[in-house]
């Protein structure tokens, strides 16, 4: 015989005083209070004989105590930490009760959508995304969402339908799983579009990235999910979660790999930063390299000269690391390996996260002094690889997978930012 005091006094019927010995006389407020108080003992220990009694007394003055003939071994009454069943993961609920596991994609990055899903072990769930005859965004769900834990995969990135259509998809589907009372929902950026602008630097300007952040609060976002913000301090706009990803650990392991073809000696590396900016994401390249550091800084002499552009740190006959999260027109990798290669660099490889190379950055990459570029893939390469002979591109699946699965079962996702998804549990 096992007992357990009830989490609240009993204070018996409305009629009678409380002192049935197995029901409050009277129903009314204590009769609903031991009713959910049975429903709790059932679901937390299932199959076993529940008895309710007063131990003589009114129930006024006493707790009740709740009584379970089952079997004393104390593992009986513990609950099972969560865990995960990469073989089904969507089949039951785990961890905190979120549901089970859907994942949806909008336009922007079907194919990364399919990767994420394939290492998780389930399939992308059904919907259609597409326009009205007047362009407006059409968001149909083909299966039922209720009570289910939801992520939306949807960066908002440059080419295909554009930033702002890939935008508008994601508040679209966000508000749609959400009337379809969903349970959580998690909107998964890869690239957390508008995220430059966080800050009014100038008069009448806007703050884009707060303007997005409170977009998807409204549009039903329970939690958000990025790589790389350009601005951390976006997370503190947020009155919900942003998880923050970090693609250190991939591109290191894919810059080991090159060091190695390319017969290159970890010795002689030097990471470098293109501006003051970026110096603590290189410094933590330096750290996972064991390598010294080297930084660009830009500085105006004179009012009236153009800023010139300094190199604090040692690179001669080295091979140059320049780290960097985001490539737009590439201009400032192009004018920082030149500056390298003047100053005696012996291979200059550049490492960065979101490859959006717009125009001719392509060309111009391949014009320049960069031995090497290596990106990400959380925006969709589509015709650049074949544009650009030097790009090399490495999966996020991985880490956005692991963080799904760690996110749908209530664990944390710190371990993520210093290893690589396929060492984490």
């Amino acid at each position: 015989m096992w007992s357990k005091p009830l989490p609240f006094p009993f204070f018996g019927g409305g009629n009678g005083g409380g002192r049935s010995r197995f029901w409050p006389r009277g129903g009314g407020a204590a009769a609903a209070q031991l009713a959910c108080c049975c429903a709790a003992a059932a679901a937390l220990l299932p199959g076993s004989l529940l008895v309710l009694q007063e131990d003589g007394r009114r129930a006024s003055s006493k707790r009740c105590f709740l009584l379970a003939e089952t079997n004393p071994d104390p593992k009986v009454f513990s609950p099972p930490p969560p865990s995960f069943s990469a073989a089904n993961p969507a089949s039951g609920r785990l961890g905190m009760d979120h549901g089970s596991m859907r994942i949806f994609t909008g336009n922007a990055h079907r194919e990364l959508a399919h990767m994420v899903a394939e290492k998780i072990g389930i399939t992308v769930s059904k919907s259609t995304v597409n326009r009205f005859g007047n362009g407006e965004v059409n968001v149909e769900i083909h299966e039922s969402l209720r009570d289910c834990d939801v992520f939306v995969i949807q960066p908002t990135c440059n080419g295909r339908a554009g930033p702002q259509e890939n935008l508008m998809e994601l508040l679209v589907m966000l508000d749609t799983i959400r009337r379809s009372s969903a349970h959580r929902v998690t909107a998964v950026m890869p690239l957390f579009g508008y995220a430059r602008q966080n800050a009014q630097d100038r008069s009448r300007s806007p703050i884009t990235a707060k303007l997005v952040v409170d977009m998807l609060q409204v549009a039903g976002a329970n939690r958000v999910v990025t790589v790389e913000l350009h601005a951390p301090q976006v997370q503190g706009m947020a009155s919900y979660p942003i998880d923050n990803l970090y693609a250190v650990p991939l591109l290191v392991r894919e810059l080991e790999t090159v060091f190695e073809q390319r017969s290159l000696d970890p010795e002689e590396v030097v990471v470098v930063s293109p501006d003051v900016g970026g110096a603590k994401r290189a410094a933590t390249f330096g750290r996972k390299l064991k390598a010294p550091l080297a930084i660009f800084s830009r500085q105006r002499r004179r009012a009236s000269e153009a800023s010139e552009v300094d190199l604090v740190g040692e690179v001669d006959g080295k091979t140059c690391v320049i780290v960097d999260d985001i490539a737009d027109s590439c201009q400032t990798l192009l004018v920082a390996a030149e500056k390298l290669k003047a100053r005696g660099a012996k291979t200059v490889i550049a490492t960065v996260i979101h490859g959006v190379l717009s125009g001719d950055a392509c060309e111009n990459v391949m014009r320049s002094q960069i031995d090497t570029l290596i990106v990400t893939d959380t925006i969709p390469m589509e015709d650049k690889l074949e544009r650009c002979p030097k790009l090399r591109v490495v999966s996020i699946a991985p880490l956005i997978a692991s963080a799904i699965k760690r996110l749908h079962v209530s664990q944390p996702l710190s371990t993520l930012w210093e290893q690589l998804p396929s060492e984490t549990p």
